[in-house]
């Protein structure tokens, strides 16, 4: 019988994050130990150090084809509910933050970083979820739900709330790629089709330059900060879940709204592209990705399990109501 050969992308693949945060620490070692190997110019210099631009243009666009608007009706209306949660909650605390202590934050955590990781939220972990633990409705909504992954939104949120001086035609530029994306994916399945299947090439190669633009040192300091971050953002979960009860027909609720109290771990590359938008931010970026960074690799293990325990808990929730109303049909037929 052959012996099945070691493959370092199917490896990745089975770590929660890992497509994204295996190669982010690659470029976070090679910048650390080996920084001049980075830098020998050419197509080297320009894919594994300084093409963060490029490669999230080309990210923003392959997403933004994945983008189904055939999609309308309870897929969208959870989808819109999720991602305005997401939204609201986010901009909310790193508001408060910035209002109490600047753009410095509280014990190191910038609102840069708290808006990053709360507004964007793990789509593949959210899907994944949703296939076990929820409905068709709430695995549709990952179309709507998608657009939070990447810069936008928090460069939206830190613009209106005036944390950030980003020009309007940055905004344009941030939506071209999308929209461009969107148009094409949805006038060409075929391409949607190969656009998804890109994905996580693109994904890997974009987190190399952005793990190349800091160091070890550098996600040292992010420490305390990071495990603070990750502990708010994991926590969300339940603020997410029972917001998310609300918004629906008591017969459909589940446990789905703790299913995005994650922080997305492309989310990593939002400090980078405010930073280039907003050069006052730069002095905040590294120790904001490092943040950023640790609440990734956190919420992926405890989104799971917080939902996992949720669900379970509104089964036998459910279990009991439908023995209490079969108790009482029985007594009243009785009578």
């Amino acid at each position: 019988m052959e012996k099945k050969k070691f493959s370092l992308f199917a490896w990745m693949q089975k770590i929660p994050g890992g497509i994204i945060l295996v190669p982010l620490f690659i470029g976070i070692f090679m910048n650390t130990f080996f920084p001049q190997a980075l830098q020998i110019g050419g197509f080297t210099t320009g894919m594994f150090k300084t093409g963060t631009g490029c490669l999230l243009g080309l990210f923003l666009m392959l997403n933004g084809a994945a983008i189904n608007v055939r999609h309308i009706g309870q897929p969208f209306y959870r989808g819109f509910v999720l991602t305005a949660m997401k939204f609201v909650l986010g901009v909310a605390l790193g508001l408060l933050v910035s209002l109490l202590c600047g753009k410095a934050g509280l014990l190191g955590i910038t609102p840069m970083a708290i808006i990053a990781a709360i507004t964007n939220s793990a789509g593949g972990e959210y899907l994944a979820l949703a296939k076990e633990y929820g409905t068709p409705d709430d695995a549709g909504a990952i179309s709507l739900l998608s657009l939070n992954d990447g810069p936008f939104f928090t460069m939206v949120a830190m613009g209106a709330a005036g944390l950030a001086s980003i020009p309007f035609m940055t905004f344009v530029a941030t939506l071209v790629p999308l929209i461009l994306g969107i148009i094409w994916g949805n006038l060409d399945k075929e391409f949607r089709k190969h656009a998804a299947a890109a994905l996580p090439i693109v994904c890997f190669f974009m987190m190399i330059p952005i793990g190349a633009g800091m160091t070890l040192r550098g996600l040292v300091k992010g420490g305390i900060g990071g495990v603070i971050l990750a502990v708010i953002s994991a926590l969300s979960a339940y603020v997410f879940y029972y917001l998310y009860q609300l918004c629906l027909p008591k017969k459909q609720r589940n446990a789905m709204g703790a299913a995005i109290g994650t922080t997305a771990a492309n989310a990593t590359s939002v400090p980078a592209a405010l930073a280039e938008a907003d050069t006052t931010l730069a002095p905040f970026a590294e120790a904001a990705t490092a943040q950023v960074t640790v609440a990734a690799l956190v919420t992926a293990f405890t989104a799971p399990i917080i939902t996992a325990q949720l669900d379970k808990k509104m089964r036998a929730k459910k279990q009991g109501m439908y023995s209490d109303e079969a108790v009482a049909e029985r007594e009243a037929a009785a009578k």
